[in-house]
């Protein structure tokens, strides 16, 4: 399984993101290292799912279906129990952890 978090120079919520990758990791009891990549251009996010910043890749699909992918480098927020945030929790990522160890 291969986790990618897409994200922007300076985005506050990259951190947070592969925080709760971890989190969400470690609840399935699986190792392995996500992989940052940094969106620089308009092109590198054409060229990617890019749903805004950050977005998780699991298996190179969006681990949180439900945003289209942009071109532009902008943020992303996704809709949780909470409140809107600017990043995914880990339990919005176990589903697409879940179905890739399974597959």
């Amino acid at each position: 399984m291969r986790i990618e978090i897409l994200t922007i120079d300076g985005c506050p919520n990259g951190p947070a993101a592969e925080r709760e990758v971890r989190r969400a990791l470690a609840e399935l009891d699986f190792r392995t290292e996500p992989a940052i990549r940094v969106i620089r251009t308009p092109a590198e996010a054409a060229a990617t799912a890019f749903a805004g910043s950050p977005t998780v890749l699991v298996d190179g699909v969006d681990a949180v279906p439900g945003s289209a992918p942009i071109q532009d480098l902008a943020c992303r927020v996704y809709r949780t129990p909470a409140g809107p945030t600017g990043h995914p929790t880990a339990e919005m990522l176990l589903p697409a952890l879940r179905t890739a160890l399974a597959g």
